[in-house]
């Protein structure tokens, strides 16, 4: 938390807001893409502002969190050839440093239901274990793409260019059921949908579908498991590999 802290003071030193920016910046686009999207759709704005604004915002931390989990290890070259930390601490401070900094977007989707006089039920509960999906994918994320990015450094434009083809294949924009029947089950083939969805889902669509938590589940397992063998692995080279 500490060493967290202290990359998001340097990363906006001599900023006015600081992490703020990325907030404006996040309201501005949940605002404009909103106006425009909610017109090409047919839909209310009442009923896509609060979409809207769960979606980029759960969209931008899942995406933010990969991109960075790429520097996660390299980024630490210094301290991990001088001091014999836990790996993890390292792990750990990749993803606490982007909690914070996608915590400061919260209060974007409270004046949106604020706004819309949209609110969730009691089914919104159910973002919390999303949540923690959503955290345990991270730390998985982290060292694993932590670990093979130190070791193949064209890894990182690559994890770039899949996240922008992903944006544009997950329903970030568009709702699934614009889909068909048919074609929206086929997206539970998507981890980047899913464990969004499971954030997602309690706060604007009344919770999720028992196929999107169980198809989250296994990828959260499948993730943590490919990890944890490749840091078993390897975690003697990562020194070396830094």
């Amino acid at each position: 938390m500490a060493l967290a802290s202290l990359d998001i003071r340097n990363r906006y030193r001599g900023s006015v807001l600081g992490p703020f920016w990325l907030t404006l910046s996040n309201a501005f686009m949940v605002v404009g893409l909103g106006l425009l999207y909610s017109s090409l759709f047919k839909m209310s704005l009442a009923d896509y502002l609060p979409f809207i604004a769960v979606s980029l915002i759960t969209w931008n931390t899942i995406s933010t969190i990969v991109t960075d989990a790429c520097t996660s290890l390299t980024s630490a070259e210094g301290i991990i050839r001088q001091l014999p930390l836990p790996y993890t601490v390292h792990i750990l401070r990749c993803v606490w440093r982007n909690a914070v900094i996608a915590a400061h977007s919260l209060p974007i989707i409270l004046a949106v239901f604020l706004f819309t006089g949209v609110w969730p039920g009691w089914e919104a509960l159910w973002a919390l274990p999303g949540l923690v999906l959503l955290g345990v994918n991270a730390c998985a994320l982290a060292l694993f793409l932590g670990m093979l990015c130190a070791r193949f450094r064209d890894i990182p434009p690559i994890v770039g260019s899949v996240m922008q083809l992903a944006f544009f294949l997950s329903p970030v924009l568009w709702k699934p059921e614009l889909l068909g029947p048919g074609k929206a089950d086929w997206l539970v083939l998507n981890p980047f949908y899913v464990v969004m969805e499971t954030v997602r889902g309690p706060l604007v669509e009344g919770g999720a579908s028992p196929g999107v938590w169980a198809a989250a589940c296994l990828f959260t397992a499948a993730m943590a498991a490919l990890a944890l063998g490749f840091f078993i692995r390897f975690r003697g080279r990562i020194a070396f590999w830094v």
